[in-house]
Parts: structure tokens; C-alpha cells; sequence
């Protein structure tokens, strides 16, 4: 069997680009009121899978949860888990998002993290394929956010109006336009065969 092996400069493209996107859309454009403070104190922790399936993403997950819980959150309060490599089709990562919130309550730490999620064909149920709401959830590759419970009660203290940040959002967004956002340059960054080999894994 023959598997996609991240080169370290594959690495550093995906991270520069989730932290283009990060800085460029979720901060720049306000998406997330909360994100600004912890980019700012460097307590975001990114990290990159090289899974392409369930089984090796969940134990991915698996671990980065048991490091944010062993985390000081002054140092990491919250992890971007990235899989450039998973999951390409958005239903499909859709469907896994029900397994990794079962991990989450097998290592009995769903009252302690949330597990958001991003994917670059992000869409809404109830939307019309076209309509840019969906950018909202759009990032650069799939993307599993690990969230702490007590910061994400700390920040819905800070801004009373959290529950009206998503229409906000879908207001900036139609104001902004497909070209504009497409002008933010948030895009995923296309791995070229010098930034990523194969492994042979067959017996």
C-alpha cells in the first residue's frame, strides 16, 4: 500500500497557510471576535496530520486532546489540528465529525473541550450551494479545533452578543463578495511533488 508522506516543507506550507487564514479571515474580517487575543499571546498551537482516513486521524485527535488537557492554557489554550490529507469530500468529513465526538466523550473529556470543525467545501444544509455563508466554516484544509470549555464560557461573558455573531458574519461576508474574499488570498495551498513523497506501507 502506498501512502502520502508530509515532507517537513509540506508542513510549513500548510501551517503559513492556516495562519494566513487565521489572521487574514477569522481576525482580519472579525469572524471570531474571541480569536485576536490568544493569536496575539501565541496560545494558539498548530499541528499537522499526515492521516488520510479515520482510524489514523482519530488517533491523532486522540493525542493532541491528552496534550491540551496536560496544557498549561496560559501556554496552549486551544489546538488547530490540520489534515491536509483527509477527508477531501465534505460529507464524508462531515460524517467523521460523529466519531470524533464520540472519542471525546469515550476519554470522558467532553466536559472539559468542544471539537469545532473547517473544511474548505464547508456548506450548510439549508443554503444554496453558491451562497457565501458557507465561508464562515471554509478554511484552507479540513481542520479539527479543540477547544477548552472554560474559555469558551469566559468568552461568551466578554460578548453578551455571541449568539448574533454568526449573522454579523454572513453580513460581512455578502458585503465582501466572492471577489473579496477570494482577494484575501485564504486558500489551500496545493502540495507540489517536491513537498510530498510516497511510502510504500505493503508487506
Amino acid at each position: 500500500m502506498t501512502t502520502i508522506v508530509l515532507t517537513p516543507e509540506a508542513v510549513i506550507a500548510v501551517v503559513d497557510a492556516t495562519r494566513r487564514w487565521v489572521e487574514r479571515a477569522v481576525i482580519g474580517l472579525n469572524l471570531c471576535p474571541f480569536a485576536k487575543g490568544v493569536q496575539a499571546k501565541g496560545q494558539v498551537h498548530y499541528t499537522v496530520s499526515d492521516a488520510d482516513g479515520a482510524e489514523a486521524l482519530l488517533a491523532d485527535l486522540k493525542l493532541q486532546l491528552q496534550e491540551l488537557q496536560a496544557s498549561d492554557p496560559v501556554q496552549r489554550d486551544t489546538t488547530l489540528l490540520i489534515a491536509p490529507l483527509a477527508f477531501p469530500d465534505f460529507l464524508d468529513f462531515n460524517d467523521f465529525l460523529d466519531r470524533a465526538d464520540r472519542l471525546l466523550r469515550k476519554l470522558r473529556l467532553d466536559g472539559d473541550f468542544q471539537i469545532a470543525s473547517f473544511h474548505p467545501a464547508f456548506q450548510f444544509a439549508d443554503a444554496p450551494a453558491e451562497d457565501i455563508s458557507h465561508f464562515t466554516n471554509r478554511a484552507p484544509y479540513p481542520i479539527l479545533h479543540l477547544l477548552r470549555e472554560d474559555s469558551i464560557d469566559r468568552a461568551v461573558e466578554a460578548f453578551p452578543d455571541a449568539a448574533l455573531i454568526f449573522e454579523k458574519n454572513v453580513a460581512t461576508l455578502r458585503a465582501l463578495g466572492v471577489a473579496g474574499w477570494q482577494a484575501l488570498d485564504v486558500g489551500p495551498t496545493l502540495l507540489c511533488p517536491m513537498h510530498a513523497g510516497t511510502g510504500d506501507t505493503s508487506a
